[in-house]
């Protein structure tokens, strides 16, 4: 057996892949089919599986190329793509390159609008509640729009026809093309850090999708969203729809109609104007005429004829109110001395001096008190004793014993109580008043009632 027959399943795979790379049937590829197991790295690459209900293969789509996306592929989404076949080495599996990616059966044009048109409602930049009013009578426009299209010029010579006492600004700004959307950017943050403007025109001419398409970038919709200046989106003639429409604080279909929109009629103005003026000059008109009748009825008061009588009447009523002060100040002074003197009287009675006296006294009064209680209950409490200890005196065995009795106790130290308690021969202790007595029974005698 030779053992350099046999191939490494690298140099195997190699061979493979070198074949896979030489065949042009494999490059520039058309493959329809569903995205799956979508995979969006932090290196920019793309990494998905596309499949019908047959097959799939494996796909790789990298930075450089997704770059011109413009919309973002999704799990489930049918798609277009060219590319190249090759063959991975590491995992010894084929997979398609892509270099080109279009969704199957709807522009990528139109799905980037509507995925972006959802994101942005979603974030709340299409709210209602944050669009601002227009200014009513704007000192400057700023126009944000390419210097040289035909835009500018209808937007300056309607301002100029309509309200020539307005200044216009033109911020000129790319806006077709890939390089359009940071320019229109930039012009909008431009006018905003310039503050002249009072509102601003954003838009161009007509075109198609893809010539008005920066007016679709986020970026672009955001900087109109977040501008500190109303901003009017006039793009395109009326059919055509943009992001920068939703996001705008109005929506004019044209340019021309962004200017009107801006700006209102002169004529309308000075006609507002005069009519103002004339109601002015008719409501000045009857304010004369009634203040000159006030003027006229007050000229001939009885007051103005007669001042005198003014001042004098208000001269006895001072008098009235001088002479009820002064009653009043006596009553209060008067009113003021008597609580004074309760209040005194009050303390006086309440001096801790006199109160200190009066509760030495009562503490005499409690003491000498209870020095009788004491004296009448020892006493007493004497006496008592005294008729306990004659009365125990007289009870006491030993003071009976005294005339004559005794106590006998067998030999158990038991009281004898009964001639039946002992036997003869047996030995009592007889106890006396001074002292007791050991003696021995020689015989009992009962007496005739047998007890």
């Amino acid at each position: 057996m030779e053992i350099n027959r046999y191939l490494t399943v690298k140099a195997l795979t190699k061979y493979i892949k070198r074949k896979f790379d030489a065949d042009p049937h494999l490059t520039n590829v058309f493959v329809k089919g569903e995205i799956s197991n979508f995979k969006s790295h932090s290196s920019g690459h793309m990494y998905f599986t596309l499949k019908d209900d047959k097959a799939r293969i494996l796909a790789v789509m990298f930075s450089s190329a997704n770059r011109s996306l413009k919309f973002q592929p999704e799990n489930g989404m049918q798609v277009l793509v060219t590319g190249d076949i090759t063959v991975y080495e590491s995992g010894g599996q084929y997979q398609i390159y892509v270099k080109t990616m279009e969704p199957d059966g709807v522009g990528s044009l139109y799905l980037a609008f509507e995925q972006l048109k959802k994101k942005l409602e979603k974030e709340g930049l299409f709210d209602e509640d944050k669009k601002r009013p227009l200014p009513a009578y704007p000192k400057t426009i700023g126009i944000v729009t390419s210097p040289t299209g035909a835009a500018v010029r209808d937007i300056i010579t309607t301002i100029k026809r309509r309200y020539p006492v307005a200044d216009m600004l033109i911020y000129p700004a790319l806006v077709q093309g890939a390089n359009a959307a940071p320019s229109i950017v930039s012009a909008i943050q431009r006018a905003n850090k310039d503050e002249r403007a009072d509102v601003l025109i954003v838009g161009r001419g007509g075109g198609s999708i893809e010539e008005l398409w920066a007016f679709n970038e986020e970026e672009v919709a955001k900087a109109i969203r977040f501008s500190m200046i109303p901003v009017i989106s006039a793009v395109g003639h009326e059919t055509d729809v943009t992001i920068a429409d939703f996001v705008a604080d109005r929506r004019a279909p044209t340019p021309t109609a962004g200017a009107e929109m801006a700006v209102p009629h002169l004529d309308e103005v000075l006609e507002k104007v005069f009519a103002r003026k004339t109601r002015l000059i008719r409501a000045m008109s009857e304010k004369i005429r009634r203040d000159k009748k006030r003027y006229e009825a007050a000229r001939n008061s009885y007051i103005i004829r007669n001042p005198h009588a003014l001042y004098r009447q208000q001269e006895e009523r001072l008098d009235h109110l001088t002479d009820r002060l002064q009653k009043e100040q006596s009553i209060y002074i008067k009113n003021i001395a008597v609580k004074i003197h309760d209040l005194t009287g009050r303390l006086q009675r309440s001096h801790p001096e006199r109160k200190m006296k009066e509760a030495k006294q009562q503490v005499e009064r409690l003491d000498a008190a209870l020095s009788r209680q004491i004296g009448q209950l020892l006493k007493s409490k004497k006496e008592a004793f005294g008729q306990r200890v004659s009365m125990l005196d007289a009870l006491s065995p030993l003071k009976i014993m005294e005339r004559g009795y005794s106590l006998a106790y067998d030999e158990e130290n038991k009281l004898v109580k009964s001639s039946g308690d002992v036997q003869a021969g047996e030995k009592l202790k007889v106890q006396l008043a001074d002292g007791s007595l050991t003696c021995q029974i020689e015989s009992i005698e009962v007496n005739s009632s047998g007890k």
